[in-house]
Parts: structure tokens; sequence; C-alpha cells
């Protein structure tokens, strides 16, 4: 029987996500919130796949009402040498597909998509709190912030 293949270092550096995080966030004015606003995001994010992913369940509440579901699976490309970020959420749009590295305590991945290309940066500050920033941009130089988060973990 063949030795089944184990996850490397860089598959274990995602377990930094792991655990519940709830966190305050900030969105900025763009099409979607078109004044922006306030909200409070909860994470819960596992290992799974005998440690190869991290399964990402979020949502958002503002006002005391749940308006925004999130999953996505984080894993390590070995082929590519890249984090990879799957991600579909309540807006019903195509799954979107990040890609990125880290730097130090920092991811950051991007999305390129027709409308535009999405950039995402999960910042470890200790392994109890991280901040998260979602930017857009049409063309990779002018760049729109939409949300900015700070979560800490509650497990």
């Amino acid at each position: 029987m063949t030795e089944m293949s184990k996850p490397t270092e860089a598959h274990r550096k995602l377990d930094c996500f792991a655990g519940h995080w709830t966190g305050q966030e900030r969105m900025f004015p763009s099409p979607w919130d078109l004044q922006g606003s306030t909200a409070v995001g909860r994470c819960n994010n596992r290992v799974a796949v005998d440690g190869f992913v991290i399964v990402h369940d979020y949502e958002q509440e503002r006002e005391g009402a749940i308006n925004f579901h999130g999953h996505g699976v984080f894993t390590y490309g070995t082929a590519e040498k890249s984090y990879v970020l799957y991600w579909w959420d309540s807006m019903g749009m195509a799954t979107n597909v990040f890609k990125g590295n880290f730097e130090g305590n920092t991811l950051r991945m991007l999305c390129q998509e027709a409308h535009g290309i999405s950039r995402g940066t999960w910042d470890f500050l200790d392994a109890s709190h991280y901040r998260f920033r979602m930017e857009m941009s049409t063309d990779g130089q002018k760049w729109m912030t939409l949300i900015e988060a700070d979560y800490t973990r509650g497990d």
C-alpha cells in the first residue's frame, strides 16, 4: 500500500486561521453599501481533510440580523507554490478563486475576474488577533477598500 501524502509546513501555516473568531467590521461606501456601515463578523474555521485545508464559514450581522454568509476553503497549492482560497457567498455569484502568499504573518491574495480584481489581506498580529481588509480595483493600480475588520479568537 502506498503511503498517503502528508500536509507540508506550508499547509500547516494555515492553521493560524483555525478557531472561532469575532470581529468589528467597517464597511466602506461602495456599490454594495452606498453609505458604508458597521457590522459584526463571525468566522468558524476548522482544519479538515487530514490537515490539507481550512474550512471557513463566515456570517455578518448588522442591526441584530444576519445579512450575509460566506464559505471558503483555504489550501496550499504545491504545484503553484501559492495559497489558494475558493470562496462562495450569499451574493450568489460564481466561485471566486484567490491566490497569494504569506509575507511573515500576513497573507495577501488576489482574485482576478471579468469585472476587476479583489485583494484580501489577513494580518495575524498574534495567535488571538488578526486584521482583515478586502479591496477592489478595476485596473490593479487604484484600490477601493470595501471592508476593514479586527478579529479576536474566542475559543
